[in-house]
């Protein structure tokens, strides 16, 4: 299980999840949690399931994930055989479940990525069978099944073309690469016969070089078919060497088998097999028995506490104790007839311990030896079919160090032949060195007897004509090989050029039939991707209403929330004020006075009793002040009507007053102007 948890939190911590778990953080994770990073990982698998769990109902989740896995073809793990109680796992998001999910998809991610894909369009429609006997839905799902027949085998192509591994733009930058160095090539061409032509009989010549060409061609596959040839002469030698051996020793074999050595074998083969079959072998299958029953019954018994296993525990230490009494009591009680029968059976039980080890030791040696065999001839297998050489045996190897001694004698033979021919190139070095001393002193005796005669310098210009000749007759050749090196060029570049349309021919044919598919693929999915987006704008409108409807539902129960709120809150005020009510009339209907006056009718009746005292107390107040408070009213109204008749006098006498004229007033002289 921490294997698993490991390879989940170190999966989801690379790209494209990046989770930045660790193994307590991803083990603490709440059941929404760990449900939400299953459906991430869902996602990445399938883009339609990129959906935010919280907006989603339980059941419509788990229902979404149960059809994927299905599609996946993931079974449960773990004992959750029954599909009820995988269900409720996955709902509640139990560990037990999601693990091993997340463990079985991430180990898996491309292949279910492939075959998410593949679903979306092999997954047939289940329509029932009474719909299909309407005429239109019976076509039109005949034509869906041939759809995806057709899809199957155009995607069967598709992956043939991606695995073969030709690419169709690089083919197309090789034949642009070739056309363009062809192209180059004949201009090169062209430039060289330019020149060639101005070279007489260049035609004969182009024609030898081009029966040159021919030939050295032809000799060129003679060595390659005589270096075929030899080797395969060499594998055949190598092949008969091998067999006279094997039959050699074949040979040898059968003239030292005799009858009893033969017979003699035979009977420790059979000896060997009788022991192994009767005794050895049925011993280890009933201890396997034992063992394989004894597991059982400890994996079918419940788990056991700390207190149950140190019960088990004393009672085995008790048993242990009990059987090493008994063997006391035993050896107390054994005679000496015993005690040498004890040896002999001692004895007898090594040599068994021993025999059955001694089988072990043949039988692993023999499984040794078979399995070293087998790996032989695997190894001699794959270095036949590499065209390499087999391993050689002992006695090949033998022949071949006889082989390598005689090379080396050869090899001495040779070493002394180039001493000697090292010596004898040094004396003809030295003869070399003589004789051009001799030819200069010659030289200057004939040019003293041309200068004698008169004729100085006329064996320089000879020298100097044969140079010019020698030089000539090189130029020729020159021109010669030239000529030879471009038509070969030319002709290799030709037969270069129709290898590669011989070669690019059948694949251009193959191309052609897949452009016309890719466009008739193209078409096809421009057409799909029209009804899907037709198809995606139904489902996004019809989502959109869906919202909306969703969003009006909520604010209506949002709205009745709040009315059942405030109802109960009603309730609630009503139910105190009748629990007061109620309490006040048992009050009140009380006998005894004192809990009568604490009722709330009584405090009110003498509130009351209160408020009218006061009232009266203040209406006879306000009438016994009346009079006083009416005469004080007089008097200030007639005080207001003197300071009135005061500021008319006032403004009267300043608006009669002369320009000019100084007022006095208040002991202040003014000046109105």
């Amino acid at each position: 299980m921490s294997e698993q948890l490991k390879f989940i939190v170190e999966q989801l911590n690379r790209e494209p999840f990046k989770k930045n778990f660790n193994l307590i953080t991803f083990d603490s994770l709440e059941p929404m949690q760990l449900l939400q990073t299953l459906n991430d990982v869902l996602a990445e698998i399938d883009s339609k399931q990129e959906i935010d769990i919280r907006e989603e109902m339980p059941e419509q989740t788990a229902k979404r994930m149960f059809t994927l896995l299905g599609l996946l073809k993931y079974k449960p793990t773990g004992g959750f055989s029954d599909t009820s109680s995988f269900r409720q796992g996955l709902v509640t998001g139990s560990k037990p479940v999601i693990h091993p999910i997340l463990h079985w998809l991430l180990q898996r991610v491309p292949e279910l990525k492939k075959r998410a894909y593949l679903a979306r369009f092999l997954v047939k429609l289940d329509v029932p069978g009474e719909f299909l006997t309407d005429d239109v839905i019976s076509e039109t799902y005949h034509q869906y099944e041939e759809l995806v027949e057709g899809f199957k085998s155009y995607h069967k192509e598709c992956e043939q073309l991606r695995n073969s591994g030709f690419s169709t733009a690089e083919i197309r930058r090789d034949i642009a690469a070739m056309e363009e160095e062809k192209d180059q090539l004949i201009k090169r061409v062209e430039r060289l016969r330019k020149r060639v032509e101005s070279v007489s009989n260049h035609q004969r010549m182009l024609e030898l070089a081009r029966q040159l060409r021919v030939e050295k061609e032809r000799e060129e596959s003679l060595a390659h078919q005589k270096q075929e040839q030899k080797n395969q002469l060499f594998q055949a030698e190598q092949r008969l060497q091998r067999c006279q051996i094997q039959l050699k020793d074949l040979r040898q074999a059968a003239s030292d088998a005799k009858p009893e050595s033969l017979m003699k074998r035979l009977e420790e083969e059979i000896k060997f097999n009788s022991y192994m079959v009767s005794d050895k072998l049925p011993k280890e299958l009933e201890r396997m028995r034992r063992k394989v029953h004894y597991l059982q019954k400890v994996a079918s018994e419940p788990a056991m506490g700390h207190a149950e296993l140190a019960d088990l525990e004393d009672k085995v230490s008790g048993t242990c104790c009990g059987m090493n009494q008994v063997m006391e009591k035993k050896v107390s009680r054994s005679d000496p007839m015993d005690d040498n029968l004890a040896l002999y059976r001692q004895q007898a039980s090594i040599i068994a311990r021993k025999k059955e080890a001694k089988a072990e030791e043949l039988q692993g040696a023999r499984e040794e030896l078979a399995g070293l065999t087998r790996e032989l001839n695997a190894k001699s297998n794959q270095a036949r079919g590499q065209g390499g050489v087999e391993i050689i045996r002992a006695d090949e190897f033998k022949r071949y160090v006889a082989k390598m001694r005689g090379k080396n004698i050869t090899y001495k033979k040779k070493r002394q032949e180039t001493a000697e021919l090292k010596a004898e190139f040094g004396i003809l070095q030295r003869t070399e060195e003589i004789l051009r001393q001799r030819h200069t002193a010659e030289l200057q005796q004939l040019q003293t007897l041309e200068a004698q005669r008169g004729i100085s310098g006329f064996s320089e210009t000879q020298e100097e004509l044969e140079r010019v000749s020698a030089i000539k007759s090189e130029l020729d050749e020159l021109k010669g090989r030239t000529l030879d090196d471009m038509s070969e060029m030319v002709k290799k570049l030709n037969s270069a050029i129709v290898e590669k349309k011989s070669a690019l021919s059948p694949i251009i044919k193959e191309l052609r039939p897949l452009r016309q598919q890719c466009q008739e693929l193209a078409e096809e999915y421009d057409e799909k991707k029209a009804q899907y987006d037709t198809c995606a704008a139904g489902l996004e409108s019809n989502r959109s209403k869906l919202e909306q409807e969703v969003r009006t539902l909520r604010e209506e129960i949002a709205q009745e929330e709040n009315r059942y709120h405030h109802i109960n809150c009603q309730k609630e005020v009503i139910e105190i004020q009748m629990q007061r009510a109620a309490d006040e009339m048992k009050v009140y209907v009380s006998s005894d006075p004192q809990t009568r006056k604490k009722s709330i009718s009584f405090g009110y009746t003498i509130h009351t009793y209160i408020c009218k005292f006061l009232e009266c107390e203040h209406k006879i107040q306000v009438k016994e002040s009346h009079g006083p408070n009416m005469r004080q009213v007089r008097m200030w109204k007639d005080l207001e009507q003197l300071l009135e008749c005061k500021k008319q006098c006032y403004l009267r006498a300043q608006s009669q007053t002369s320009i000019g004229q100084v007022i006095q007033d208040s002991g202040e002289d003014r000046l109105v102007l």
